[in-house]
Protein backbone atom coordinates (compact mmCIF):
# COMPACT_ATOMS: atom_id res chain seq x y z
CA UNK A 1 0.00 0.00 0.00
CA UNK A 2 2.85 2.41 0.88
CA UNK A 3 4.50 1.68 -2.48
CA UNK A 4 1.22 2.43 -4.32
CA UNK A 5 0.72 5.65 -2.35
CA UNK A 6 4.29 6.80 -3.12
CA UNK A 7 3.73 6.07 -6.81
CA UNK A 8 0.51 8.12 -6.78
CA UNK A 9 2.30 11.05 -5.15
CA UNK A 10 5.07 10.88 -7.75
CA UNK A 11 2.55 10.89 -10.60
CA UNK A 12 0.70 13.84 -9.08
CA UNK A 13 3.95 15.77 -8.63
CA UNK A 14 4.93 15.08 -12.22
CA UNK A 15 1.50 16.21 -13.45
CA UNK A 16 1.83 19.48 -11.54
CA UNK A 17 5.27 20.07 -13.03
CA UNK A 18 4.07 19.08 -16.49
CA UNK A 19 1.08 21.41 -16.34
CA UNK A 20 3.34 24.25 -15.24
CA UNK A 21 5.79 23.56 -18.04
CA UNK A 22 3.00 23.39 -20.60
CA UNK A 23 1.82 26.76 -19.32
CA UNK A 24 5.34 28.10 -19.84
CA UNK A 25 5.24 27.16 -23.51
CA UNK A 26 2.13 29.27 -24.04
CA UNK A 27 3.22 32.39 -22.17
CA UNK A 28 5.25 34.14 -24.88
CA UNK A 29 7.94 36.04 -22.91
CA UNK A 30 8.50 33.12 -20.51
CA UNK A 31 9.18 30.67 -23.31
CA UNK A 32 12.84 29.76 -23.74
CA UNK A 33 14.07 30.78 -27.19
CA UNK A 34 15.81 28.48 -29.63
CA UNK A 35 19.58 28.45 -29.18
CA UNK A 36 21.50 30.31 -31.86
CA UNK A 37 25.28 29.83 -31.79
CA UNK A 38 27.26 33.06 -32.14
CA UNK A 39 29.44 33.27 -35.24
CA UNK A 40 32.60 33.47 -33.10
CA UNK A 41 31.65 30.28 -31.22
CA UNK A 42 33.39 30.02 -27.84
CA UNK A 43 34.68 33.44 -26.77
CA UNK A 44 36.63 32.25 -23.72
CA UNK A 45 34.53 34.15 -21.20
CA UNK A 46 34.22 32.81 -17.67
CA UNK A 47 31.12 30.67 -17.16
CA UNK A 48 29.92 28.19 -14.56
CA UNK A 49 28.21 25.00 -15.72
CA UNK A 50 25.93 23.02 -13.40
CA UNK A 51 25.59 19.30 -14.00
CA UNK A 52 23.03 16.98 -12.36
CA UNK A 53 23.73 13.23 -12.27
CA UNK A 54 23.32 10.10 -10.16
CA UNK A 55 26.99 9.20 -9.65
CA UNK A 56 28.17 7.74 -6.35
CA UNK A 57 31.47 8.66 -4.76
CA UNK A 58 33.58 6.29 -6.86
CA UNK A 59 32.33 7.70 -10.16
CA UNK A 60 32.42 11.28 -8.87
CA UNK A 61 36.12 10.80 -8.15
CA UNK A 62 36.67 9.76 -11.77
CA UNK A 63 34.65 12.76 -12.96
CA UNK A 64 36.59 15.16 -10.71
CA UNK A 65 39.90 13.95 -12.12
CA UNK A 66 38.77 14.55 -15.69
CA UNK A 67 37.27 17.94 -14.84
CA UNK A 68 40.82 18.94 -13.90
CA UNK A 69 42.00 17.61 -17.28
CA UNK A 70 39.23 19.52 -19.04
CA UNK A 71 40.17 22.73 -17.23
CA UNK A 72 43.72 22.44 -18.53
CA UNK A 73 42.13 23.05 -21.94
CA UNK A 74 39.34 25.41 -20.85
CA UNK A 75 40.34 27.11 -17.56
CA UNK A 76 37.48 29.65 -17.73
CA UNK A 77 34.78 26.96 -17.66
CA UNK A 78 33.89 25.97 -14.08
CA UNK A 79 32.04 22.66 -13.73
CA UNK A 80 29.85 22.24 -10.65
CA UNK A 81 28.32 18.78 -10.47
CA UNK A 82 25.73 17.42 -8.05
CA UNK A 83 24.39 13.95 -7.33
CA UNK A 84 20.58 14.15 -7.27
CA UNK A 85 19.46 10.75 -6.00
CA UNK A 86 18.35 8.34 -8.73
CA UNK A 87 17.24 8.94 -12.31
CA UNK A 88 13.64 9.70 -11.32
CA UNK A 89 14.90 12.21 -8.75
CA UNK A 90 16.91 14.01 -11.43
CA UNK A 91 13.83 14.16 -13.66
CA UNK A 92 11.58 15.43 -10.88
CA UNK A 93 13.99 18.11 -9.64
CA UNK A 94 14.63 19.46 -13.13
CA UNK A 95 10.90 19.42 -13.92
CA UNK A 96 10.33 21.60 -10.85
CA UNK A 97 13.28 23.91 -11.51
CA UNK A 98 12.25 24.54 -15.11
CA UNK A 99 9.24 26.45 -13.80
CA UNK A 100 11.54 28.98 -12.11
CA UNK A 101 14.18 28.86 -14.86
CA UNK A 102 16.86 27.86 -12.33
CA UNK A 103 17.49 24.48 -13.94
CA UNK A 104 21.00 23.10 -14.53
CA UNK A 105 23.03 23.48 -17.70
CA UNK A 106 23.26 19.75 -18.34
CA UNK A 107 22.07 16.49 -16.82
CA UNK A 108 21.93 12.73 -16.93
CA UNK A 109 18.84 11.74 -18.86
CA UNK A 110 16.77 9.01 -20.42
CA UNK A 111 14.74 9.63 -23.59
CA UNK A 112 11.40 10.01 -21.80
CA UNK A 113 12.97 12.63 -19.50
CA UNK A 114 13.97 14.70 -22.51
CA UNK A 115 10.50 14.35 -24.01
CA UNK A 116 9.06 15.70 -20.74
CA UNK A 117 11.50 18.63 -20.60
CA UNK A 118 10.61 19.48 -24.17
CA UNK A 119 7.04 20.24 -23.20
CA UNK A 120 8.77 23.46 -22.09
CA UNK A 121 11.05 23.50 -25.16
CA UNK A 122 13.92 23.39 -22.68
CA UNK A 123 16.49 21.09 -24.31
CA UNK A 124 19.05 22.25 -26.85
CA UNK A 125 19.14 20.41 -30.16
CA UNK A 126 22.75 19.47 -30.76
CA UNK A 127 22.93 19.21 -34.56
CA UNK A 128 24.47 22.65 -35.14
CA UNK A 129 27.03 22.04 -32.40
CA UNK A 130 27.87 18.55 -33.63
CA UNK A 131 28.34 19.77 -37.19
CA UNK A 132 30.09 23.06 -36.37
CA UNK A 133 33.48 23.62 -38.04
CA UNK A 134 34.21 26.78 -36.02
CA UNK A 135 37.71 26.49 -34.58
CA UNK A 136 38.33 26.79 -30.85
CA UNK A 137 41.76 27.61 -29.44
CA UNK A 138 42.46 25.82 -26.19
CA UNK A 139 44.65 26.97 -23.31
CA UNK A 140 47.45 24.55 -24.24
CA UNK A 141 47.76 26.23 -27.64
CA UNK A 142 46.08 23.46 -29.61
CA UNK A 143 43.05 24.02 -31.82
CA UNK A 144 39.94 21.87 -32.25
CA UNK A 145 36.75 22.36 -34.16
CA UNK A 146 33.62 22.99 -32.13
CA UNK A 147 31.84 19.97 -33.52
CA UNK A 148 32.70 16.34 -34.03
CA UNK A 149 35.09 15.18 -36.72
CA UNK A 150 33.98 12.45 -39.11
CA UNK A 151 36.30 10.07 -37.26
CA UNK A 152 34.71 10.93 -33.91
CA UNK A 153 31.20 10.43 -35.27
CA UNK A 154 32.16 7.05 -36.75
CA UNK A 155 33.73 5.98 -33.45
CA UNK A 156 30.42 6.04 -31.57
CA UNK A 157 28.58 2.75 -31.25
CA UNK A 158 25.74 3.42 -33.65
CA UNK A 159 22.86 2.17 -31.53
CA UNK A 160 23.98 4.28 -28.57
CA UNK A 161 24.49 7.41 -30.67
CA UNK A 162 21.16 7.09 -32.47
CA UNK A 163 19.26 7.16 -29.18
CA UNK A 164 19.76 10.92 -29.26
CA UNK A 165 17.47 11.34 -32.25
CA UNK A 166 14.53 9.11 -31.37
CA UNK A 167 12.10 11.99 -30.83
CA UNK A 168 10.21 12.02 -34.12
CA UNK A 169 11.74 15.13 -35.70
CA UNK A 170 15.13 13.69 -36.71
CA UNK A 171 17.04 16.15 -34.52
CA UNK A 172 19.75 15.20 -32.01
CA UNK A 173 18.87 15.96 -28.38
CA UNK A 174 21.30 13.85 -26.35
CA UNK A 175 24.78 12.34 -26.41
CA UNK A 176 25.46 8.89 -24.95
CA UNK A 177 27.70 8.79 -21.86
CA UNK A 178 27.77 5.19 -20.66
CA UNK A 179 25.53 2.31 -21.59
CA UNK A 180 24.36 -1.16 -20.69
CA UNK A 181 22.21 -3.84 -22.25
CA UNK A 182 20.66 -7.15 -21.28
CA UNK A 183 22.80 -10.27 -21.31
CA UNK A 184 22.24 -13.97 -20.69
CA UNK A 185 23.89 -15.24 -17.48
CA UNK A 186 24.18 -19.00 -17.01
CA UNK A 187 25.63 -21.43 -14.50
CA UNK A 188 28.60 -22.59 -16.58
CA UNK A 189 29.57 -25.25 -14.08
CA UNK A 190 26.10 -26.81 -14.29
CA UNK A 191 26.04 -26.47 -18.10
CA UNK A 192 29.41 -28.19 -18.43
CA UNK A 193 28.44 -30.95 -16.02
CA UNK A 194 25.29 -31.80 -18.00
CA UNK A 195 26.64 -31.02 -21.48
CA UNK A 196 24.10 -28.22 -22.04
CA UNK A 197 24.47 -25.72 -24.87
CA UNK A 198 23.98 -21.97 -24.59
CA UNK A 199 20.80 -21.13 -26.57
CA UNK A 200 20.94 -18.75 -29.52
CA UNK A 201 17.18 -18.62 -30.13
CA UNK A 202 14.05 -18.51 -27.97
CA UNK A 203 13.00 -21.94 -29.28
CA UNK A 204 16.35 -23.35 -28.17
CA UNK A 205 15.87 -21.70 -24.78
CA UNK A 206 12.44 -23.30 -24.39
CA UNK A 207 13.89 -26.75 -25.11
CA UNK A 208 16.74 -26.04 -22.70
CA UNK A 209 14.31 -25.09 -19.92
CA UNK A 210 12.61 -28.45 -20.37
CA UNK A 211 15.99 -30.22 -20.14
CA UNK A 212 16.96 -28.38 -16.97
CA UNK A 213 13.55 -28.96 -15.40
CA UNK A 214 14.01 -32.68 -16.01
CA UNK A 215 17.41 -32.60 -14.28
CA UNK A 216 16.20 -30.51 -11.33
CA UNK A 217 12.38 -30.63 -11.00
CA UNK A 218 12.40 -28.18 -8.07
CA UNK A 219 14.12 -25.39 -9.98
CA UNK A 220 12.82 -22.47 -12.01
CA UNK A 221 15.31 -22.70 -14.89
CA UNK A 222 15.17 -19.04 -16.00
CA UNK A 223 14.80 -15.69 -14.32
CA UNK A 224 14.09 -12.57 -16.42
CA UNK A 225 14.43 -9.31 -14.52
CA UNK A 226 12.44 -6.91 -16.69
CA UNK A 227 9.09 -7.87 -18.15
CA UNK A 228 9.00 -4.54 -20.00
CA UNK A 229 12.39 -5.11 -21.63
CA UNK A 230 11.32 -8.62 -22.62
CA UNK A 231 8.19 -7.31 -24.34
CA UNK A 232 9.96 -4.43 -26.10
CA UNK A 233 12.86 -6.62 -27.22
CA UNK A 234 10.50 -9.19 -28.71
CA UNK A 235 8.77 -6.44 -30.68
CA UNK A 236 12.13 -5.33 -32.03
CA UNK A 237 13.33 -8.84 -32.84
CA UNK A 238 10.05 -9.71 -34.55
CA UNK A 239 9.78 -6.40 -36.39
CA UNK A 240 6.45 -5.84 -34.67
CA UNK A 241 4.91 -2.50 -33.66
CA UNK A 242 5.46 -1.18 -30.13
CA UNK A 243 5.21 2.63 -29.99
CA UNK A 244 5.57 5.59 -32.33
CA UNK A 245 7.01 9.04 -31.69
CA UNK A 246 4.03 10.39 -33.64
CA UNK A 247 0.36 9.80 -32.90
CA UNK A 248 -1.03 7.27 -32.42
CA UNK A 249 1.75 6.52 -29.95
CA UNK A 250 0.62 3.18 -28.53
CA UNK A 251 0.51 0.61 -31.33
CA UNK A 252 1.55 -2.57 -29.53
CA UNK A 253 -1.88 -4.27 -29.60
CA UNK A 254 -1.45 -6.68 -32.50
CA UNK A 255 -1.60 -10.43 -33.08
CA UNK A 256 2.16 -10.93 -33.27
CA UNK A 257 2.63 -9.45 -29.82
CA UNK A 258 -0.33 -11.30 -28.33
CA UNK A 259 1.16 -14.55 -29.66
CA UNK A 260 4.54 -14.14 -27.98
CA UNK A 261 2.91 -13.16 -24.69
CA UNK A 262 0.82 -16.35 -24.90
CA UNK A 263 3.96 -18.37 -25.60
CA UNK A 264 5.88 -17.00 -22.64
CA UNK A 265 2.82 -17.32 -20.42
CA UNK A 266 2.95 -21.03 -21.23
CA UNK A 267 6.58 -21.07 -20.10
CA UNK A 268 5.56 -19.52 -16.79
CA UNK A 269 2.70 -21.96 -16.31
CA UNK A 270 5.15 -24.86 -16.87
CA UNK A 271 7.50 -23.47 -14.24
CA UNK A 272 10.21 -22.57 -16.75
CA UNK A 273 10.51 -18.88 -15.90
CA UNK A 274 9.84 -16.18 -13.34
CA UNK A 275 10.29 -12.42 -13.44
CA UNK A 276 11.30 -9.67 -11.05
CA UNK A 277 7.76 -8.41 -10.44
CA UNK A 278 6.36 -11.89 -9.94
CA UNK A 279 9.22 -12.97 -7.68
CA UNK A 280 9.23 -9.70 -5.76
CA UNK A 281 13.01 -9.37 -6.10
CA UNK A 282 15.72 -9.36 -8.72
CA UNK A 283 15.88 -12.83 -10.22
CA UNK A 284 19.63 -12.91 -9.53
CA UNK A 285 18.56 -13.94 -6.02
CA UNK A 286 17.51 -17.30 -7.47
CA UNK A 287 20.48 -17.56 -9.79
CA UNK A 288 23.12 -17.01 -7.12
CA UNK A 289 21.63 -19.24 -4.45
CA UNK A 290 22.91 -22.73 -3.79
CA UNK A 291 20.09 -23.77 -1.44
CA UNK A 292 16.37 -24.32 -2.04
CA UNK A 293 14.60 -23.21 -5.22
CA UNK A 294 17.14 -21.92 -7.68
CA UNK A 295 17.62 -21.01 -11.32
CA UNK A 296 20.44 -21.82 -13.71
CA UNK A 297 19.90 -18.95 -16.15
CA UNK A 298 19.21 -15.26 -15.68
CA UNK A 299 18.58 -12.40 -18.12
CA UNK A 300 19.43 -9.03 -16.64
CA UNK A 301 21.44 -5.86 -16.98
CA UNK A 302 25.02 -6.13 -18.14
CA UNK A 303 25.86 -3.44 -15.56
CA UNK A 304 24.69 -5.73 -12.75
CA UNK A 305 27.13 -8.55 -13.44
CA UNK A 306 28.60 -8.60 -9.93
CA UNK A 307 25.10 -9.22 -8.55
CA UNK A 308 24.83 -12.34 -10.74
CA UNK A 309 27.86 -13.92 -9.08
CA UNK A 310 27.45 -16.26 -6.08
CA UNK A 311 29.15 -15.45 -2.81
CA UNK A 312 32.68 -16.81 -2.49
CA UNK A 313 33.64 -19.03 0.42
CA UNK A 314 36.28 -18.15 3.01
CA UNK A 315 39.05 -19.23 0.63
CA UNK A 316 37.78 -16.94 -2.13
CA UNK A 317 36.42 -19.79 -4.22
CA UNK A 318 33.02 -19.37 -5.90
CA UNK A 319 30.43 -22.19 -5.72
CA UNK A 320 30.09 -22.13 -9.50
CA UNK A 321 31.46 -20.30 -12.53
CA UNK A 322 29.19 -17.85 -14.33
CA UNK A 323 29.04 -17.73 -18.11
CA UNK A 324 27.72 -14.72 -20.03
CA UNK A 325 26.36 -14.63 -23.58
CA UNK A 326 24.07 -12.44 -25.69
CA UNK A 327 20.35 -12.89 -25.08
CA UNK A 328 18.44 -15.34 -27.32
CA UNK A 329 17.18 -14.05 -30.65
CA UNK A 330 14.34 -14.61 -33.09
CA UNK A 331 16.93 -14.44 -35.87
CA UNK A 332 20.57 -14.77 -34.73
CA UNK A 333 21.69 -13.35 -38.08
CA UNK A 334 19.98 -10.04 -37.25
CA UNK A 335 20.42 -9.73 -33.47
CA UNK A 336 18.69 -7.05 -31.41
CA UNK A 337 19.55 -6.04 -27.85
CA UNK A 338 18.21 -3.10 -25.88
CA UNK A 339 20.26 0.06 -25.27
CA UNK A 340 20.08 1.34 -21.69
CA UNK A 341 22.07 3.66 -19.44
CA UNK A 342 22.42 7.43 -19.06
CA UNK A 343 22.89 10.00 -21.80
CA UNK A 344 23.59 13.72 -21.48
CA UNK A 345 21.33 16.60 -22.46
CA UNK A 346 22.04 20.33 -22.49
CA UNK A 347 19.46 22.91 -21.43
CA UNK A 348 18.81 26.26 -23.06
CA UNK A 349 20.14 29.33 -21.29
CA UNK A 350 20.00 33.07 -21.94
CA UNK A 351 23.80 33.21 -22.17
CA UNK A 352 24.84 31.28 -25.31
CA UNK A 353 28.34 30.85 -23.92
CA UNK A 354 26.93 28.56 -21.22
CA UNK A 355 25.44 26.32 -23.90
CA UNK A 356 28.71 26.25 -25.85
CA UNK A 357 30.73 25.52 -22.71
CA UNK A 358 28.32 22.71 -21.80
CA UNK A 359 28.74 21.24 -25.27
CA UNK A 360 32.54 21.38 -25.05
CA UNK A 361 32.36 19.45 -21.77
CA UNK A 362 29.88 16.90 -23.17
CA UNK A 363 32.11 16.43 -26.19
CA UNK A 364 35.13 15.94 -23.91
CA UNK A 365 33.41 13.26 -21.80
CA UNK A 366 31.92 11.32 -24.70
CA UNK A 367 34.94 11.30 -27.01
CA UNK A 368 37.83 11.10 -24.52
CA UNK A 369 39.11 7.53 -24.71
CA UNK A 370 40.85 7.66 -21.32
CA UNK A 371 37.71 8.91 -19.55
CA UNK A 372 35.46 6.41 -21.30
CA UNK A 373 37.78 3.55 -20.34
CA UNK A 374 38.15 4.52 -16.70
CA UNK A 375 34.48 5.44 -16.22
CA UNK A 376 33.41 2.11 -17.71
CA UNK A 377 35.66 0.06 -15.46
CA UNK A 378 34.48 1.98 -12.38
CA UNK A 379 30.76 1.92 -13.22
CA UNK A 380 30.14 -1.50 -14.78
CA UNK A 381 28.64 0.22 -17.82
CA UNK A 382 30.25 -0.06 -21.23
CA UNK A 383 31.97 2.70 -23.23
CA UNK A 384 30.04 4.44 -25.99
CA UNK A 385 32.97 4.65 -28.42
CA UNK A 386 34.51 1.66 -30.18
CA UNK A 387 38.13 2.79 -29.90
CA UNK A 388 38.12 2.16 -26.15
CA UNK A 389 38.42 -1.56 -26.91
CA UNK A 390 42.01 -0.89 -28.01
CA UNK A 391 42.89 1.32 -25.04
CA UNK A 392 45.77 -0.54 -23.27
CA UNK A 393 44.23 -0.42 -19.79
CA UNK A 394 40.76 -1.31 -21.00
CA UNK A 395 42.09 -4.04 -23.27
CA UNK A 396 43.86 -5.60 -20.28
CA UNK A 397 40.60 -5.30 -18.37
CA UNK A 398 38.73 -7.22 -21.07
CA UNK A 399 41.52 -9.78 -21.43
CA UNK A 400 41.27 -10.54 -17.70
CA UNK A 401 37.58 -11.47 -17.98
CA UNK A 402 36.32 -14.57 -16.22
CA UNK A 403 33.15 -15.88 -14.57
CA UNK A 404 34.35 -15.16 -11.04
CA UNK A 405 36.27 -12.18 -9.67
CA UNK A 406 36.46 -10.54 -13.12
CA UNK A 407 32.82 -11.02 -14.06
CA UNK A 408 32.28 -7.30 -14.75
CA UNK A 409 34.97 -7.51 -17.43
CA UNK A 410 33.30 -10.59 -18.91
CA UNK A 411 29.98 -8.74 -19.11
CA UNK A 412 31.62 -5.74 -20.78
CA UNK A 413 33.39 -8.01 -23.23
CA UNK A 414 30.10 -9.57 -24.34
CA UNK A 415 28.59 -6.10 -24.75
CA UNK A 416 31.51 -4.87 -26.84
CA UNK A 417 31.26 -7.92 -29.10
CA UNK A 418 27.67 -7.11 -30.10
CA UNK A 419 27.99 -3.42 -30.92
CA UNK A 420 25.83 -3.76 -34.02
CA UNK A 421 22.87 -5.22 -32.10
CA UNK A 422 21.69 -2.26 -30.07
CA UNK A 423 18.33 -0.60 -30.62
CA UNK A 424 16.33 2.16 -28.97
CA UNK A 425 12.59 2.81 -28.89
CA UNK A 426 10.83 6.03 -29.97
CA UNK A 427 10.80 8.73 -27.30
CA UNK A 428 7.85 11.01 -26.56
CA UNK A 429 6.17 12.49 -23.53
CA UNK A 430 4.55 9.38 -22.09
CA UNK A 431 6.82 6.75 -23.60
CA UNK A 432 7.69 5.54 -20.10
CA UNK A 433 3.98 4.88 -19.54
CA UNK A 434 4.08 2.31 -22.35
CA UNK A 435 7.03 0.59 -20.69
CA UNK A 436 5.13 0.36 -17.41
CA UNK A 437 1.96 -0.94 -19.02
CA UNK A 438 3.52 -3.66 -21.19
CA UNK A 439 5.48 -4.83 -18.15
CA UNK A 440 2.28 -5.09 -16.12
CA UNK A 441 0.58 -6.76 -19.07
CA UNK A 442 3.21 -9.50 -19.15
CA UNK A 443 2.95 -10.12 -15.41
CA UNK A 444 -0.85 -10.17 -15.38
CA UNK A 445 -1.10 -12.51 -18.37
CA UNK A 446 1.45 -14.90 -16.88
CA UNK A 447 -0.37 -15.13 -13.56
CA UNK A 448 -3.95 -15.13 -14.83
CA UNK A 449 -6.03 -18.21 -14.02
CA UNK A 450 -8.74 -17.48 -16.60
CA UNK A 451 -9.55 -20.50 -18.75
CA UNK A 452 -10.04 -18.62 -22.03
CA UNK A 453 -6.41 -17.54 -22.43
CA UNK A 454 -6.83 -16.02 -25.88
CA UNK A 455 -9.67 -13.76 -24.77
CA UNK A 456 -7.89 -12.85 -21.54
CA UNK A 457 -4.75 -11.74 -23.41
CA UNK A 458 -6.80 -9.78 -25.94
CA UNK A 459 -8.63 -7.88 -23.20
CA UNK A 460 -5.40 -7.23 -21.30
CA UNK A 461 -3.79 -5.67 -24.39
CA UNK A 462 -6.82 -3.46 -24.98
CA UNK A 463 -6.77 -2.40 -21.34
CA UNK A 464 -3.04 -1.54 -21.51
CA UNK A 465 -3.54 0.69 -24.55
CA UNK A 466 -6.49 2.46 -22.89
CA UNK A 467 -4.45 3.04 -19.74
CA UNK A 468 -1.56 4.49 -21.76
CA UNK A 469 -3.88 6.87 -23.59
CA UNK A 470 -5.63 7.85 -20.35
CA UNK A 471 -2.39 8.63 -18.53
CA UNK A 472 -1.13 11.06 -21.17
CA UNK A 473 -4.49 12.58 -22.12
Amino acid sequence: MRRQFTAILLVLAMLVSLCAMMTMTSCGPQQLTEFEMPEEGYDGSAVTITFYHTMGSNLSEVLDYYIVEFNKLYPNITIQHTQVGGYDDVRQQISTELMAKNHPNMAYCYPDHVALYNTAMAVVTLDDLINSTVEVERADGTVEIMGLTDEQKADFIEGYYNEGKQFGDGKMYTMPLSKSTEVFYYNKTFFDQHNLQVPKTWDELEALCAQIKAIDPTCIPLGYDSEANWFITMCEQLGSDYTSANEPHFIFDNQTNRDFVAKFRDWYQKGYVTTQEILGAYTSSLFTTIDGTRSYMSIGSSAGATHQRPTADTTGKYPFEVGIAPIPQVNPEEPKAISQGPSLCIFKKDNPQEVIASWLFVKFLTTNVDFQAEFSMASGYVPVIKSVAEHPTYKNFLDSADGGSKIAALSAKVCMEQVDSYYTSPAFNGSSVARDQVGLLMKDCFKSTETNVTEMIKKRFEQAVRECEYQIS
